[in-house]
């Protein structure tokens, strides 16, 4: 049937065929965290302005009195945020009513080991005493965050959060499934290399993440492999 300038397009959504798969894998990376006061939230840059936002939010919420917006540049995000990841996460904020003394840049790293890395040196240059740090993220990097930081910042207690959307919310947000899928799936993969190579604390992949995984990659979901 021909669109006429009533008919609005269908919005992009999952595949039907791979939802379940999906799911699994979405469910997942979710920590699942009780959110708590903490002295520092951290916003790690991504391609997801969902970061600044939630970000934002639990700053007003009264969750931590000063955030550290962390990220550079890479190849998924430059065209989006074209002066940097956490500038642009900090103008949103200040946008919003967020005090900009209440903000840290950290405008170099370009991985979640130097996004957190990064932010407790600048952390620690400004003598700023650190012991609980609220990591917020894309919903599909919290498990990874969450391990990275065990690993390199050992002494802090960490709580993970993202902005609280449901999968096809999320997708629609982003407007692309395929880049949700792919970096679904490159996350999974994730867990496991990461913490072999050291850069992360290991953790549990059950069987149904590791079946869903193996389908989707068959499925040719692969662009963020490593």
């Amino acid at each position: 049937m021909l669109m006429n300038r009533h008919t609005k397009a269908a919005a992009p959504a999952i595949p039907d065929e791979i939802r379940a798969d999906v799911e699994t894998l979405w469910r997942y990376h979710d920590m699942h965290h009780q959110l708590r006061p903490c002295e520092v939230g951290i916003g790690l840059g991504s391609h997801d302005l969902g970061v600044a936002v939630i970000a934002t939010r639990l700053f007003h919420e009264g969750l931590y009195p000063l955030i550290v917006f962390t990220g550079a540049n890479a190849p998924t995000t430059v065209e989006r945020f074209p002066r940097g990841e956490a500038v642009h996460y900090r103008e949103y904020a200040v946008e919003q009513g967020v005090p900009a003394e209440s903000i840290l840049v950290e405008p170099r790293a370009r991985n979640t080991s130097e996004n957190l890395e990064y932010s407790r040196r600048l952390l620690a240059e400004r003598k700023i005493p650190v012991e609980s740090v609220l990591i917020m993220s894309r919903p599909y990097q919290q498990r990874r965050a969450y391990a990275t930081c065990r690993r390199v910042w050992p002494e802090v207690d960490v709580v993970c959060a993202s902005n609280s959307l449901e999968l096809d919310d999320y997708v629609r947000s982003i407007g692309d499934p395929r880049r949700v899928v792919d970096m679904l799936v490159g996350d999974t993969q994730r867990i496991e290399v990461y913490a072999e190579r050291g850069f992360a604390i290991p953790q549990e992949v059950p069987d149904e993440v590791q079946a869903a995984f193996g389908r989707l990659v068959a499925a040719g979901y692969t662009s963020r492999l490593i």
